[in-house]
């Protein structure tokens, strides 16, 4: 499929989109936050090579599934705008896949980060 925009125009489109998720979405501001955090102790714990390669795909992918949600429940807003069964439906569970990826991060950075803290 060919592209209408340059390479360099859709990389524009792309963190102009985050720049929109970081500034209207309270939940992608706390990931953001909770994955620096995660950052800064595994530097502090001197996090090996498998152990960063872990943790930076954990962070990524709540923060993506936060996108998705996002764009979901976006799309759903401009279609349906009335209160709808379905619609909730849809929310619910999109909102349902960030927070299963949170709550396995937060597993994932216990079995990181624990071991070292109670050396």
């Amino acid at each position: 499929m060919e592209s209408k925009h340059s390479l360099a125009k859709s990389f524009k489109f792309a963190f102009e989109g985050l720049r929109i998720a970081f500034a209207k979405g309270r939940n992608f501001r706390i990931q953001i936050i909770i994955g620096l955090l995660a950052v800064i102790a595994g530097m502090v714990l001197n996090l090996s090579m498998s152990d960063w390669l872990d943790l930076t795909l954990v962070i990524f992918l709540v923060l993506i599934l936060e996108l998705v949600n996002t764009v979901i429940e976006t799309i759903l807003d401009i279609v349906n705008p009335e209160v709808s069964d379905r619609v909730k439906v849809a929310k619910d569970v999109a909102a349902a896949t960030v927070l299963l990826a949170s709550i396995g991060s937060v597993i994932i950075g216990a079995l990181l980060f624990l071991p070292k803290l109670f050396r």
